[in-house]
């Protein structure tokens, strides 16, 4: 398995994919979304894996103001918006290869090989 773990250091849910994961002793990349973030490449194909944008929009993050923006942007602009502040994205992003999830899914996580 090649496990990433894409949130902030600020975010409960993507603290306990890490506790899964260490607990199962399955190595994984932790990436900070303030400081990295998603390629674009990562980004499109997460978005494939969850199956579109309103799966990965977090609608209680807490910069409201920016999320209505994003929501009412045009849709060649919402990607380049959401590539820029990946903080109202639902945490954690965790990736194993072409398989990914949004928020906290450890059944899921589970059936991986």
């Amino acid at each position: 398995m090649n496990i990433q773990i894409f949130g902030t250091k600020k975010s409960a849910d993507t603290r306990k994919a890490e506790r899964f994961f260490k607990e199962r002793g399955i190595k994984f990349q932790s990436v900070d979304l303030k400081e990295k973030g998603l390629s674009k490449g990562e980004f499109n194909a997460v978005l494939k894996a969850v199956g579109g944008l309103d799966a990965m929009i977090d609608p209680d993050c807490k910069d409201q103001d920016l999320l209505a923006l994003i929501r009412y942007a045009a849709p060649a602009y919402k990607m380049e918006l959401l590539l820029e502040h990946q903080t109202v994205l639902r945490q954690p992003i965790v990736r194993n290869g072409r398989q990914a999830t949004v928020g906290y899914q450890p059944d899921i996580w589970k059936g991986w090989n």
